[in-house]
């Protein structure tokens, strides 16, 4: 009698301990640091951080093309009359400041 709940036990310890980790991987997979969630949160932090890059591209394009027009090679007029404008606060005799 004793010999017959001896293997018994000792499958349901062996069971056990399976079923125990299968749980454990199957919680890391989903829950861990390399798992579904955390895939998805990456996923959509880098989402978000390519529609930065692009506004912040969009920006240093606008930079570069004000530069450019600035340049001493390349010498807009209207965009410096509008910044010696803007900076010195001048206005001509025929204009009109509405605040």
């Amino acid at each position: 009698m004793n010999r017959t709940t001896r293997p018994a036990l000792g499958m349901l310890v062996f069971f056990a301990v399976a079923f125990a980790l299968g749980v454990y991987f199957t919680f890391a997979a989903v829950q861990g640091d390399y798992g579904l969630f955390r895939r998805a949160e990456i996923d959509a932090e880098a989402r978000d951080l390519a529609v930065q890059l692009a506004a912040v591209q969009a920006q240093v394009n606008e930079m570069e093309n004000l530069t450019k027009r600035l340049s001493d090679d390349f010498l807009d007029l209207d965009l410096l009359d509008e910044q010696a404008r803007s900076i010195l606060g001048m206005l001509r005799a025929d204009e009109i400041v509405i605040r």
